[in-house]
């Protein structure tokens, strides 16, 4: 898969932007705050209807803007597909594949597919468990669309479940509850729990070899680098789980619903669901130390491109097809060694977008086609014109 066209209007800095790309390598040269990342981060959320950087799509629309409109063509096997996104602030946003309006935009996920690696990934190493899920839950959609529903049903029943517990309980911890109004979120939580943490166990044992190998291969080290997946379910099934097995969905929903039952009064003391996916932990390892809290920056930096770089890969393999790989600043802080190593990882891929501030710390292997990002404008070639 590669994009073909990029085009832009109201979106951050830029009233209008168009990019013209190539399979290979294209680099993306300028001074830091000429809108460099606002292009990939275009054609990020083209492939997860999400931006790497704010959890709000107001920041994303030009200011005195309406709307910002982000368009692409990809061709994927030969075949082309034009895409388009219209990012309305407070509103739904409105979707067309191939000049035709969606129902929905989530009916355009999987037609650009992307793995962009920002600076911003260093918080799946260093930051709270929800970053590290939210990984998963966007490798899954990336992987297999449909996710995109059950992700956001599950949302949604955590939400309804934790207005009634907030409804039926109270500080003392002694219920004044209906217990027809919680149960019933019970078991969607647990039927819709059950799916989605099995598909994240699947995903977390598919991943870790990969994890491992790309780690070692950027630092030139065997660090005994490993993923395990920690589930907020009582035992057997927890035990499970951490020994890296997947039981059947049907067996999680259970643990689910019991585990709901022994925790049944701390929830409706504290009005909030404390079972589920959403409570689940994805921990990193350097050994037998936990990267978070343990890692240095050079190796929290290494774990972070291990996992887009093992995210790529599994994507490379389920689909037989390169997604768009995009790497956001990343030679800047990576010494010469690992800069070498992760430009001969990389130079098979189908489609390779960087930017960088200094063109020197793009490797030469790296060398492709370069654009010059200045001013809100995008010019083709080394300098302005």
């Amino acid at each position: 898969m590669h994009l073909t066209e990029l085009q832009l209007t109201d979106f951050r800095n830029y009233p209008e932007a168009h990019l013209s790309l190539a399979p290979g390598v294209s680099t993306l040269l300028g001074a830091n705050g000429q809108g460099k990342t606002n292009l990939i981060e275009a054609a990020g959320y083209l492939a997860t209807l999400g931006s790497h950087r704010v959890s709000q799509d107001a920041p994303l629309v030009r200011h005195g803007a309406a709307s910002a409109l982000v368009r692409a063509q990809v061709v994927r096997r030969e075949r082309p597909a034009r895409v388009e996104l219209e990012i309305v602030p407070g509103r739904a946003n409105r979707a067309r594949l191939n000049g035709s309006p969606v129902s929905r935009p989530r009916e355009i996920l999987g037609t650009v597919r992307t793995v962009l690696f920002a600076p911003e990934d260093l918080a799946m190493v260093k930051g709270d468990p929800g970053e590290r899920r939210s990984f998963l839950d966007s490798l899954l959609v990336l992987r297999q669309p449909r996710w995109a529903g059950v992700i956001a049903d599950y949302g949604k029943i955590v939400r309804q479940r934790t207005a009634a517990l907030k409804a039926g309980g109270g500080r003392s911890g002694r219920p004044r509850w209906d217990p027809a109004a919680v149960e019933v979120w019970d078991e969607h939580l647990a039927m819709m729990g059950g799916q989605l943490m099995y598909a994240r166990l699947r995903l977390t044992r598919d991943l870790t070899p990969l994890l491992a190998h790309a780690y070692d291969e950027v630092s030139a080290c065997d660090a005994g680098v490993h993923a395990r997946y920690r589930a907020s379910v009582d035992d057997p099934v927890a035990a499970a789980v951490a020994s890296g097995e997947v039981p059947e969905a049907e067996e999680l929903q259970r643990a689910i619903l019991a585990t709901i039952d022994t925790r049944r009064e701390e929830e409706l003391a504290r009005g909030v669901c404390l079972v589920g996916p959403h409570r689940d932990e994805l921990v990193l390892q350097l050994g037998e130390l936990p990267a978070r809290g343990y890692a240095s920056h050079g190796e929290s930096w290494s774990f972070a491109l291990g996992l887009r770089l093992a995210a790529y890969q599994l994507l490379r393999n389920d689909l037989g097809d390169d997604p768009v790989l995009i790497l956001d600043d990343v030679f800047a802080e990576l010494d010469t060694g690992r800069r070498e190593r992760l430009a001969t990882l990389i130079a098979d891929c189908e489609q390779v977008i960087i930017t960088a501030a200094v063109a020197q710390d793009v490797p030469a292997a790296l060398a492709g086609d370069r654009f010059v990002i200045a001013g809100g404008a995008v010019h083709h070639g080394d300098h302005e014109p």
